[in-house]
């Protein structure tokens, strides 16, 4: 994202767990970084009709809409589909791994093997220009017989 005339890089983080937020968000804020926290999927979009933020950390499982739900809306506008997420979740199983990997997610964090520093450590590199391209895999194959 483009950063010119302000040092200013901020972050969306959406996450239920309200101590869990609390942890990143203090972390985040120490280091500088301007920080909005959403605790559902539904309150994070809302809060893309301002400015948007230059990377968003998602959880996956939230209550009103899902990260995934979430993700999918954000890549199908023209004005959000661009924002780089890093998933940030504490399931790990391969298939949920792939679906936000598909959905154009940087990277698929577990929340039990990454550290608040590893994840205010990680915004510069996740904060470069991206550009999301749709998969030619199809998203859901758990359709098909």
């Amino acid at each position: 994202m483009d950063h010119a005339g302000t040092d200013e890089v901020r972050l969306l983080l959406i996450e239920d767990d309200s101590a869990m937020a609390q942890m990143y968000r203090l972390k985040l804020q120490r280091d500088g970084y301007t920080v909005q926290v959403a605790g559902d999927g539904q309150a994070a979009l809302n809060m893309l009709s301002g400015r948007l933020p230059d990377l968003i950390f998602l959880d996956v499982r939230l209550p009103r809409m899902d990260g995934f739900t979430f993700l999918e809306r954000i890549r199908s506008s023209t004005r959000t589909k661009n924002i780089p997420v890093v998933i940030v979740s504490n399931y790990s199983e391969a298939d949920l791994v792939s679906r936000g990997l598909r959905l154009g997610a940087l990277e698929y964090l577990v929340k039990s093997k990454t550290t608040p520093g590893q994840l205010s450590e990680g915004v510069k590199d996740w904060t470069k220009p991206y550009s999301f391209e749709e998969s030619p895999v199809p998203l859901r194959t758990d359709d098909r017989p």
